[in-house]
């Protein structure tokens, strides 16, 4: 994760974030132990906290990674450690909820059943799996200048129902969300941050216009999609 903004983990979330976060049932995360996979800053856990969380660990693949998260967020009930999508550092039957935003398309490629299998043996029976992802349609591919150049991955709702299927899980509800104004953020994100060091052009503005299309019940931007493992 290369925090050149120097960007520390916030509540106050927009966007994306937002929507991610609203994504989760209050259910699924009140006294209960939860994981996250590819914790980066650490906005999830704080948004969790203040949901009554019993307790939440956050993995990412490198020390260095876990910086922030950890010098930002001191709670009893927060711990950091290694880990990865692939091989997750707990043992069997472990969280109740397990999440994981905007991960699954960096991890090795073809290594997707994998992170499933690792998800469905740390939750315990009747968990609940949340994800996040670039949606695979036309317009999230080609506005997205990653797609072009490094081959950044998008996925369908029916290659991730695939997947989980495979791996025993079952579909409890899907999302797409996520218009032009999400893609041209995108956008302006890349230009801003990579060329020149900065956050985005117009960021409230930007904002806004993204929490709009997020709290719309259609798009083509991003899917969230909740997953269970049986009982």
């Amino acid at each position: 994760m290369n925090n050149i903004l120097d960007e520390k983990p916030a509540r106050n979330l927009t966007g994306r974030l937002l929507a991610s976060v609203n994504f989760v049932s209050n259910e699924d995360l009140k006294d209960k132990d939860i994981l996250n996979i590819g914790c980066g800053f650490g906005w999830c856990e704080l948004n969790f906290l203040d949901r009554g969380i019993k307790k939440m660990a956050g993995i990412e693949i490198t020390e260095k990674d876990l910086k922030v998260a950890q010098e930002n967020i001191v709670s009893e009930k927060i711990e950091f450690c290694i880990g990865s999508a692939d091989n997750i550092p707990f043992v069997d039957c472990f969280f109740d909820t397990v999440v994981s935003w905007e991960v699954i398309e960096h991890i090795p490629k073809n290594s997707e059943c994998r992170m499933f299998g690792e998800v469905y043996r740390v939750l315990k029976p009747g968990g609940t799996f949340y994800l996040s992802t670039p949606n695979a349609s036309f317009f999230s591919n080609v506005m997205d200048p990653a797609w072009w150049l490094i081959g950044h991955r998008h996925y369908s709702e029916k290659k991730l129902t695939q997947i989980a299927m495979s791996e025993g899980f079952k579909i409890v509800d899907v999302k797409i969300k996520g218009g032009f104004w999400v893609l041209f953020s995108t956008l302006n994100m890349y230009i801003a941050k990579w060329i020149f060091r900065r956050r985005r052009f117009l960021n409230e503005v930007f904002g806004k216009k993204e929490n709009i299309e997020y709290q719309k019940d259609s798009g083509f931007a991003n899917i969230f999609i909740k997953f269970k493992k049986d009982a």
